[in-house]
């Protein structure tokens, strides 16, 4: 059944996937306007927002209101208050994060949660297929019509993703798309750098990008969208039509490159809690390779398929930390969010 809008006097506890590029999942504890969130399943940030600025106002368009940081929880350390604005609304503000964050105290070791977010953005192709997820949400109201149709790899991939598919000279194939891909003239372009220009290449000259509503067969019921021919307004697409691991190549070549990008995308992917256990295991042994993502994440994959790998990773993220080599961060991620980067260890 759709979810489209939170009922005022109930408390939701889910989690969201982060996109565009995908780069984990955000557990939430709401009320009212206010969220309780973790990416890693013990630094929790509590938000506030002032939702009585919408009244009177046109809500055809999904309008954004400020948060106001409410406090940051760990066990560790306990709560630790954000700044006071005394105003109109500060007690009823005060009261929505109080409530939110007792209900943090019962549910924070329940994590992680259920994901939730079944309205889906995606770039289509020049079919109208989906070709890569770009967005998501939990309730229809939370849906933004005005969104961007590009798809990112993200910078972090750009730095440090490899493949051997594309240093075999996969780009050969596709002369025009490296050339653009290239951030200046002569200088040959990443495999990630190639992998973003090829999959917005793919949408053509002309992007488009729709929403869907996925029910409990994971099938697409379409919805919104821009640029989208009339035609493909009112239709539904079977589960297998949308990548399962949010983007398509079109050729085997560039299909392989993909499985590549999924692969050093593992320690992520194993956050998904529908993987069978045998693809958990592969998946596992190549999240191996990014010890200290792994490290990050640990405490909210779903399950474990072999307990050896993540605890091998952790051991190697724990021996990478007491270097002093500075760490790779994740540069491009939901502006919402941006306070939710990893910060000095509780």
């Amino acid at each position: 059944m759709r979810s489209l809008s939170p009922d005022s006097e109930t408390i939701y506890c889910y989690a969201q996937r982060l996109l565009n590029p995908f780069r984990g999942v955000i557990n939430t504890v709401r009320y009212q306007s206010a969220e309780a969130v973790t990416m890693d399943g013990v630094h929790w940030d509590i938000y506030v927002a002032n939702d009585a600025l919408k009244k009177g106002l046109d809500l055809t368009h999904n309008i954004s209101i400020s948060d106001i940081r409410y406090g940051r929880w760990s066990k560790s350390q306990g709560l630790k208050r954000g700044p006071i604005f005394p105003s109109e609304e500060f007690r009823r503000l005060e009261h929505m994060g109080a409530v939110a964050y007792e209900h943090l105290l019962d549910a924070g070791d329940s994590t992680p949660f259920e994901l939730r977010d079944r309205y889906e953005y995606w770039l289509l192709d020049g079919r109208g297929q989906p070709l890569a997820l770009l967005n998501s949400a939990v309730f229809e109201e939370d849906i933004d019509p005005d969104q961007l149709i590009d798809w990112r790899a993200g910078q972090d991939c750009h730095r440090s993703f490899r493949s051997e598919r594309f240093d075999n000279g996969l780009a050969v194939s596709q002369p025009s798309v490296a050339r653009a891909s290239g951030s200046n003239p002569g200088i040959s372009p990443s495999a990630g750098e190639y992998l973003t220009r090829y999959i917005n290449t793919l949408a053509g000259a002309r992007p488009s990008a729709q929403w869907f509503y996925r029910n409990d067969a994971g099938e697409g019921e379409a919805m919104q969208g821009i640029n989208v021919d009339d035609s493909l307004r009112e239709r539904t697409l079977v589960a297998e039509k949308f990548p399962a691991y949010f983007v398509a190549g079109a050729d085997e070549a560039h299909a392989a490159l993909v499985a590549d990008f999924n692969d050093w995308q593992a320690p992520w992917l194993l956050l998904l809690n529908d993987l069978e256990t045998e693809e958990r295991w592969r998946l596992e042994q190549q999240a191996r390779k990014r010890a200290l993502e792994v490290e990050r994440q640990h405490r909210l994959y779903p399950a474990v398929a072999d307990e050896s790998a993540i605890r091998a990773a952790r051991v190697e993220a724990m021996m990478r930390r007491s270097q002093p080599a500075p760490l790779s961060q994740e540069e491009i991620m939901s502006t919402f969010y941006i306070e939710l980067n990893p910060g000095p260890t509780d």
